[in-house]
């Protein structure tokens, strides 16, 4: 069996990758999209048991013949679903150009953060 070296040790690029303000910088624009994403989704998804549960009355309203809100509040979570993806798909474009930044500065070690030759 090979012997790997101590594998808790992170590479250099990694280390200074991670303490980078572009690195920050893209892991707080992601936050920005993905928090509350998450959380318009989870409150969305929710709302959908607590109406059930506390306002059946309400939520078995009929729409169309046999179709009641519930029947559409439930649907309504796909689309929802589906509209986050796609949102998040376009936002990742941008996720991807400071990647690629970031990764622009290891490859060519002359620039560091952006000061250039530090």
């Amino acid at each position: 069996m090979a012997d790997r070296g101590d594998a808790s040790q992170s590479p250099p690029e990694w280390d200074r990758i991670a303490n980078s303000k572009k690195f920050a910088d893209l892991l707080a624009v992601k936050r920005l999209f993905i928090v509350p994403a998450f959380i318009f989704f989870l409150l969305n998804y929710m709302l959908l048991s607590i109406l059930v549960g506390y306002a059946p009355k309400l939520m078995s309203t009929r729409v169309v013949g046999t179709l009641n809100l519930a029947n559409l509040f439930a649907f309504w979570q796909f689309v929802v679903g589906w509209t986050i993806a796609w949102l998040y798909l376009r936002a990742s474009a941008k996720f991807d150009l400071l990647t690629e930044d970031i990764l622009e500065d290891v490859r060519d070690p002359s620039v560091r953060d952006g000061r250039g030759g530090e």
